[in-house]
């Protein structure tokens, strides 16, 4: 998917203040386990960069790479969606849309939008593609896709991931 990066340097004494900051007061997350674990990292020389990415809720992305709603599993790591104990087969494009409207549940998305954050190019005027991804989508994760559980169409905008979850 298209990300934008950014690179600061951080030299030691700000490493040894927010690494002491986690060490005694940080949240209880997954997060800032991992966050005060690569800090370390950094300053014994075992890693050389750190890089980090913004989510949304800690009950959005528990694990940091998997997502899970209801009866459905969506792990990034290993491209893999779970629904009720049975792994789905996904292309690598319904993943990736599947994987963007999840890890944005809850917010709605043009066609264009997603078309944007997942091919990383110019959009190519045609809803229908990108019609024709969500629907073979709910056949495969939806229990029933002909009303939609995880999936949303907002009429006349776009889809959401349903944040009910």
């Amino acid at each position: 998917m298209k990300k934008k990066i950014g690179f600061i340097a951080l030299d030691s004494s700000l490493a040894g203040w927010l690494y002491e900051k986690l060490r005694t007061s940080a949240p209880d997350t997954p997060a800032a386990k991992d966050l005060t674990e690569g800090l370390e990292e950094l300053m014994t020389g075992s890693a050389d960069s750190l890089m980090l990415e913004l989510g949304e809720t800690d009950t959005m992305m528990p694990s940091g790479d998997s997502i899970s709603c209801g009866a459905l599993s969506i792990d990034l790591r290993l491209r893999r969606v779970i629904r009720d104990g049975q792994e789905i087969a996904l292309t690598p494009k319904e993943f990736d849309i599947l994987y963007f409207l999840a890890r944005n549940r809850g917010e709605v998305f043009t066609k264009e939008q997603i078309y944007q954050a997942v091919w990383e190019r110019d959009y190519l005027l045609d809803d229908s593609n990108i019609m024709a991804f969500i629907r073979k989508l709910r056949k495969k994760i939806e229990p029933n896709p002909d009303a939609p559980e995880y999936i949303l169409t907002i009429w006349g905008i776009g889809y959401k991931f349903n944040d009910k979850f």
